[in-house]
């Protein structure tokens, strides 16, 4: 599979209506912008993974998947080296039944998930129907999915092409450990605070801070599942000034302890 261009990788995911694709790579291969005429899940083992989608970045941590709904423009990042990518693409047949098929969303993976996933080790590319057993294998772990994702991971990144803005977000994501504040970006772009403010809330429906909250928190679980810091230590690699103003923020966003975060 790794010897087809990128036309070619796309198109034999969508040759087959009927088939179920399934590819495993250690790192998902730099594709464009793209869609599918089959739904997508995939899944993260270690590290972490971005998926784009217009105008938004959602993270993708380990032990999770991402349900690609047909027909959605996305394409997929992947920044450390021992992150696993496991794509299987799933014919649309009945999806127009089940609302969780229909659109775009993030959920952590049980154990017995996990352990079905897993199994689909053994098959790479196409499987038709005909196929009987890895076939119906793929079927009922798609049935499943509705039943078992009921609780999505809520991280969103706001991303933009606005002129003013996208400078300011360069510099946000290369020095979101620093005590930054709205006055002192707005100063050094030399733009009004009160005209920054409106920018990020018109733009990207966010206010400054929370964006600064938000990407924070995405640096910092990268760093929860890629590196052996401590929870202090990530703290204070984020821009925070205490664990507990860290704990704090951290949670608010993702309903779970940093501390607790590694080890689910």
């Amino acid at each position: 599979m790794n010897t087809l261009q990128t036309s070619e990788y796309l198109n034999v995911i969508d040759l087959k209506p009927d088939s179920i694709f399934v590819l495993h790579e250690k790192l998902e291969r730099k594709l464009p912008a793209h869609s599918h005429t089959k739904g997508q899940l995939t899944y993260v083992q270690g590290g972490v993974a971005f998926i784009h989608i217009e105008s938004v970045t959602y993270i993708i941590p380990a032990r999770h998947y991402v349900w690609v709904p047909v027909g959605l423009t996305h394409f997929l990042e992947v920044r450390h080296h021992g992150t696993v990518i496991r794509n299987i693409y799933f014919s649309n047949q009945d999806d127009d039944n089940t609302p969780f098929f229909k659109q775009l969303g993030i959920y952590p993976v049980n154990n017995l998930l996990l352990e079905m996933i897993v199994f689909t080790e053994k098959w790479n590319g196409s499987i038709a129907p005909d196929n009987v057993v890895p076939f119906q294998f793929l079927s009922s772990l798609k049935n499943l999915l509705p039943q078992l994702g009921v609780k999505e991971f809520p991280i969103a990144l706001p991303t933009t092409n606005n002129e003013r803005l996208l400078p300011i977000i360069a510099f946000l994501a290369r020095h979101y450990n620093e005590p930054l504040t709205l006055e002192e970006i707005a100063k050094r772009f030399g733009i009004a605070e009160r005209t920054l403010s409106r920018l990020f809330q018109s733009v990207m429906s966010i206010s400054f801070l929370q964006y600064l909250k938000l990407l924070r928190t995405v640096r910092a679980i990268e760093m929860i599942l890629q590196t052996n810091k401590s929870t202090s230590e990530i703290a204070y690699a984020t821009g925070y000034n205490s664990l507990a103003a860290f704990s704090k923020a951290f949670y608010q966003l993702t309903n779970i302890r940093p501390s607790d975060f590694g080890k689910r």
